[in-house]
């Protein structure tokens, strides 16, 4: 079994729930309103870490 990685920092996941945290206002858990998302600007853009195929 392996182990998951954490999203905000190059860790194992310890479930310590940090990714869950709103930005915008941390006192609350992030309900993905997206309202931290700047939509005025030019162009919006992801990274993508990994890609990982269903194996069947």
């Amino acid at each position: 079994m392996s182990a998951e990685e954490c999203v905000l920092k190059e860790k194992i996941c310890n479930d310590c729930g940090e990714c869950l945290v709103c930005d915008l206002d941390r006192s609350k858990e992030c309900n993905n309103c997206m309202d931290c998302i700047d939509i005025e600007a030019d162009f919006s853009a992801i990274e993508i870490d990994d890609i990982i195929y269903d194996e069947e």
